[in-house]
């Protein structure tokens, strides 16, 4: 049972906002009417995106530490699903940018600023790929992994805030925090945050689980 509760709160959360953000009132403001409830599934993405890739780095500085493939396997499939939730964070960004801002893609920096980051973590995997050698494959995999990542941090975390940027909290716009997300608006948001975030954990460790199974079957087949 304890090792299944939190699956079964990860359920419940993603219900719970998947039916409350729906249903529970939200502000009535200008441009943004009720595209604002798309703060609960955009964000969120991020939120998961950012809890599996900062666990991939952990896992890669393990490896290093170590050499031991199980380590190197598990920061890979984190990879994998934060590119997942990566993916879902540009899409569900691009559909509210689409009604708020006219178009898809409008060129704000935020938004180059995440396609060069996914572009990024997608040159790890082409880097991977292009590799037999399983253990040169998996040392260059894990330091490209580990300076990655605060490239990312940078590209999408701090480099808006230095330039004009449509986006809430960046190029001196106010967050959403700071003006309009009250209290009915919170009781959905921080569920649908913590949610997502262990549905993407809990996905990273079904793939590593098949992958670790793949990874014995083929050892024992040669």
């Amino acid at each position: 049972m304890y090792q299944t509760w939190w699956k079964v709160l990860a359920v419940t959360l993603i219900f719970y906002t998947l039916i409350a953000g729906f249903l529970v009132p939200v502000p009535v403001l200008p441009i943004l009417h009720e595209t604002i409830r798309n703060l609960y599934f955009h964000v969120p993405m991020w939120i998961a995106m950012m809890s599996v890739l900062t666990i991939s780095v952990v896992f890669s500085i393990m490896y290093l530490n170590t050499g031991k493939e199980e380590y190197d396997l598990a920061s890979v499939e984190c990879v994998n699903v934060g590119l997942l939730f990566f993916t879902l964070g540009l899409v569900t960004g691009m559909m509210w940018a689409r009604f708020t801002w006219g178009e898809f893609w409008s060129g704000d920096p935020k938004q180059n600023s995440a396609a060069i980051a996914f572009l990024l973590y997608c040159a790890y995997l082409v880097l991977r790929n292009s590799m037999d050698e399983e253990q040169k494959r998996a040392k260059i995999s894990a330091i490209y992994n580990i300076f990655a990542f605060p490239v990312m941090i940078v590209l999408i975390f701090i480099l808006p805030r230095l330039t004009d940027s449509l986006h809430p909290g960046n190029g001196g716009n106010p967050a959403f925090g700071k003006y309009d997300l009250d209290n009915r608006m919170r009781m959905v948001f921080y569920p649908a945050m913590a949610g997502w975030a262990i549905i993407s954990v809990w996905i990273a460790t079904i793939r590593y689980r098949i992958r670790l199974i793949e990874h014995k079957r083929n050892n024992i087949d040669l």
